[in-house]
């Protein structure tokens, strides 16, 4: 049962709108060691974590190609046309997001420009636990291609028999990925961070996971490998009134519930009537879900609050700064202007969270935990590096010179004011 809140107080909404508490001291006590045991014994500590907390004995770390070649074999037709088309649709939309490099005349013959260069090396994580996110790999492998990242190394869990979901190795394939992994976990992101015997040292880490995987980039990152963005349990916040589908509503709310137990789902009504009736659903619905356990203790942790002014909605909804945000009321189009803070959007009836988790073409790694007020999902942007240039004529330095040396002599940095004069000198030397 969600708990309901009707008209809470605006003082009250901090509180109301706090996600399930996690000790992060606790938690880096328990990663810190795994990273250090990666970082000085390599392969041998990635062996032994997986044996003690995977259950699996790993012959090798790597998937051989033969393996790679395989999994495709393993996946029904249906199922790999499906991720194919997911792939095309990721492919059009990050594609679009490909900036041109174009240089501009800031003042008469000074010239700068911008260009973006793909990362070198860049790591991916994907969950394989009780949930193989194929999806993933497609998210975070299309753009890193698209980039022109030259290095590509996926991690990924084993299961109990030691192999990898072959709907992750396919995806992998699919998209170019062939430095396959059999590692999870924190020391998976221990490994790509500082490198092993098998494993190479990358530039930036891409990825969701469960605590201990958000606790070891966070804490990697610390050591200077860059992180996508800080990410937790996933979350959805629905704001539905009069013209929503309860069933829809419902089934949206348990898509997220059912990622985990520390998944969080909020839902915002304009009306008492319209979460029982969601609610009715839900207790329906819920019942013939194969993971309704993990979805009911997730729902545990979920509210829905009543407010039935609308720009009180939208303030609530930008102080919670969800992850999703499915907007089932009337004017959801014109609503969503409105929105500042959220991850990714989906506007109207229509328009379910999965859409955009698997093959609408948005990418679905996003920021959780309230860090939309600030941070973006993945983008093409991600996985490239902007360096800046500036190439000046004579007429251009002789044209900004004046300006360098007296903001340069203002900050009593005389070099940087000689540094211009002495070429300033050089030029009038030749009049």
């Amino acid at each position: 049962m969600i708990k309901i809140f009707n008209e809470p107080l605006v003082k009250d909404w901090p509180i109301l709108l706090e996600r399930p508490a996690i000790d992060a001291r606790e938690l880096y006590a328990k990663v810190q060691p795994i990273l250090d045991a990666v970082k000085s014994k390599g392969d041998e500590a990635l062996k032994a974590y997986t044996s003690t907390l995977d259950k699996v004995v790993l012959k090798k770390i790597k998937l051989a190609v033969v393996q790679i070649a395989a999994a495709e074999n393993e996946l029904t037709p249906s199922l790999k046309t499906a991720i194919q088309l997911a792939k095309v649709n990721i492919e059009v939309f990050h594609q679009s997001q490909i900036q041109k490099e174009e240089k501009i005349e800031t003042m008469p013959g000074v010239w700068c420009w911008r260009k973006s260069v793909g990362i070198e090396k860049v790591g991916i994580y994907i969950p394989g636990g009780t949930a193989p996110l194929f999806s993933t790999v497609l998210m975070l492998g299309v753009p890193a291609k698209l980039a022109g990242c030259k290095e590509i190394i996926l991690c990924t869990p084993p299961n109990e028999q030691g192999s990898i979901h072959p709907a992750i190795i396919y995806a992998a394939s699919l998209v170019g990925i062939t430095s396959i992994f059999a590692v999870g976990g924190a020391q998976a992101i221990a490994a790509m961070a500082y490198g092993t015997e098998s494993i190479p040292k990358v530039h930036k880490l891409f990825g969701p996971g469960n605590q201990y995987v958000t606790a070891a980039k966070q804490l990697v990152q610390q050591s200077g490998v860059a992180i996508d963005m800080p990410a937790g349990p996933s979350e959805v916040c629905v704001w539905a009134d009069e013209t929503c589908i309860p069933s829809f509503v419902a089934a949206d709310l348990l898509s997220q519930a059912e990622h985990g137990a520390d998944s969080q789902v909020l839902l915002i009504a304009n009306s008492m009537a319209i979460v029982e009736a969601v609610q009715k659903e839900i207790d329906q619905q819920l019942l013939l879900l194969p993971r309704k356990d993990i979805a009911a203790k997730a729902l545990e942790n979920s509210k829905a609050i009543v407010l039935n002014n609308p720009d009180a909605a939208i303030a609530c909804i930008n102080e919670y700064a969800p992850e999703h945000l499915i907007l089932s009321i009337g004017n959801a189009a014109q609503l969503s202007e409105k929105i500042i803070n959220a991850g990714s959007i989906f506007i109207g009836n229509f328009s379910p969270e999965s859409v955009g988790d698997y093959a609408s073409g948005t990418n679905h790694t996003l920021p959780t935990n309230g860090y939309a007020k600030a941070y973006s999902g993945v983008s093409m942007d991600s996985f490239v590096k902007k360096i800046t240039f500036q190439q000046l004529t004579e007429r251009g330095l002789t044209n900004i010179a004046p300006t360098v040396m007296e903001m340069a002599t203002a900050e009593s940095l005389q070099a940087h004011s000689k540094a211009v004069e002495i070429r300033m000198d050089w030029i009038k030397s030749k009049i």
